[in-house]
């Protein structure tokens, strides 16, 4: 796993191999990155990483010095694999909470300026994520939730849909709620 951008880019990290995840790959990511840096300043946005399993997406968004970020995961080895990578690498905005992300989203409030979610692929319940987001207001006036999903599962009938984007086997799907 390796940071593409920022004050770490290029370092590599090695999490545990026995985490239950399946990171972004790094093509996907810097795919993610390139449409995310003509639109967000990250020193100013707050973030909330769902499923965030080895953090590559948090340590990404830490890297470039993002204002704050949450990040959920209910695997107690990727929570704990997060907090000491983030504690090793002074990454002081990055908040670690263990739990299901689906009560948690119910029970949320604040809002983000970027969510991202990674669930496993073969999670049923995808499709509730805007859904939940969407109900708790958890995005500022011109926040993005960005879903990523099989590229064969379609996206485009929930609330706030505005594209997607297919890498390979995997897709991000964006949402806003204006």
């Amino acid at each position: 796993m390796r940071i593409i951008g920022g004050r770490l880019k290029g370092i590599r990290l090695q999490p545990p191999a026995n985490l239950p995840v399946r990171p972004t790959t790094d093509m996907a990511k810097e795919a993610l990155f390139n449409i995310l840096n003509n639109r967000f300043d990250f020193e100013a946005c707050t973030v909330l990483d769902l499923f965030c399993g080895t953090g590559n997406l948090t340590f990404e968004f830490a890297s470039r010095n993002a204002e704050s970020i949450l990040a959920i995961d209910m695997d107690y080895g990727c929570v704990n694999w997060v907090k000491t990578t983030a504690k090793k690498h002074e990454f002081n905005q990055v908040e670690v909470r263990k739990g299901d992300v689906f009560k948690l989203l119910k029970q949320m409030t604040g809002s983000y300026d970027l969510i991202f979610a990674d669930p496993p692929y073969n999670m049923p319940n995808i499709p509730q994520i805007p859904v939940l987001v969407k109900e708790q207001q958890l995005l500022k006036p011109d926040g993005l939730l960005v879903v990523e999903h099989q590229s064969n599962m379609k996206l485009d009938s929930q609330p706030g849909y505005s594209e997607t984007r297919k890498y390979g086997n995997s897709s991000f799907s964006f949402f806003e709620y204006v």
